[in-house]
């Protein structure tokens, strides 16, 4: 039996070495992190045999959004939302999956600085066909006091105020990436000890790339600058670095994980008929634009920053375009001409 390599560090490791650099700090937000990552290894394990359990397919029943819910997707919201309940660092949650905010009420949970918003399995209309999936998963500071139940205003904050953001791809590996002010890091779940190790040290989105990821069919409904940008990765010259490649899977955390590990952008405009998109700000466009901006990209919905956009509701939607610095240049180049 081979050994594990000590020199690799797990995640409950990291955390702490990260705490240890800030000696005022508590370790509730290393606590936090922890508990999402075991929400994620219990995730991963029904992933993963899916199909030999009455896991999948649909629920019989639409969420918030108008989706129709599969049955994993309940799985994951309930794991995340068990192991955050029942820790010690968090006040409270939204989910994709929940009309409304959960307030967790116990005197040990109003203590906590902490709230957390995610979407438990996002591009869960691939569980059937057995396609990348995952979690997505912010975390803020209340702005409500310490020792107070919270309220919906703590949710209602813009991505700028993030304090820690990430995601977990169940995959061919199954791997928790997740970025503070310090940077980004990844860890994949070595299954031989059950524990996520680190593999992607301080991540760094390259500058450049040469994959375009949208959703092609919705093309006529897509304004002239759009449609001038998607016809410019098409045939662009190749003295100029193009023609680029065309990658959509479907399930954003795969497109956008694979852009920010060798360079990229993911696009999900708004369109004549969805002119806000289809993409969740809180709980899907925040935590991406949040972990890619500290990797050295870049988001925006179009005209203006992501992470400044000030929400007006939980399940606000907005379009949404990350990734590589020069890509994302030329495409804002292209959408002035909309203006």
């Amino acid at each position: 039996m081979a050994l594990t390599n000590r020199q690799v560090l797990t995640l409950d490791e990291f955390t702490i070495r990260e705490m240890r650099a800030f000696p005022k700090a508590t370790g509730e937000l290393a606590g936090l992190l922890r508990d999402i990552g075991l929400a994620a290894k219990r995730v991963n394990v029904e992933v993963n045999k899916a199909g030999l359990v009455d896991i999948l397919g649909d629920a019989g029943h639409m969420n918030v959004q108008g989706e129709e819910v599969k049955k994993l997707d309940e799985f994951a919201n309930e794991q995340m939302v068990g192991v955050l309940r029942h820790g010690i660092s968090c006040a409270g949650i939204a989910s994709e999956e929940l009309d409304d905010i959960v307030v967790f009420d116990d005197e040990i949970s109003k203590q906590s600085k902490y709230i957390c918003m995610f979407d438990p399995l996002d591009g869960s209309s691939n569980i059937d066909v057995n396609v990348s999936i995952g979690t997505i998963f912010s975390v803020y500071r209340r702005t409500t006091p310490v020792g107070t139940a919270v309220t919906i205003d703590d949710f209602l904050q813009p991505g700028n105020r993030i304090v820690a953001a990430g995601y977990v791809i169940y995959g061919s590996s199954t791997i928790l990436v997740y970025a503070t002010k310090r940077g980004v890091n990844g860890f994949t779940l070595d299954p031989s000890i059950g524990e996520f190790c680190l593999s992607h040290p301080d991540v760094k989105c390259p500058e450049k790339g040469k994959i375009y990821s949208i959703n092609h069919g919705n093309y006529y409904g897509f304004s002239e600058g759009m449609k001038e940008y998607v016809e410019r990765c098409q045939t662009k010259d190749k003295s100029k670095g193009g023609p680029y490649t065309q990658r959509y899977i479907g399930s954003m955390v795969s497109d956008v994980h694979r852009n920010l590990i060798k360079g990229g952008i993911f696009m999900y405009p708004g369109t004549t008929d969805k002119p806000e998109g289809k993409l969740r700000l809180l709980y899907e466009c925040n935590p991406f634009a949040y972990i890619i901006e500290r990797a050295g990209g870049k988001a925006t919905d179009g005209h203006m920053r992501i992470l400044d956009k000030v929400p007006g509701r939980l399940h606000e939607r907005t379009p949404f375009f990350i990734g590589s610095n020069s890509m994302m240049a030329e495409l804002e180049e292209c959408l002035s001409m909309d203006k």
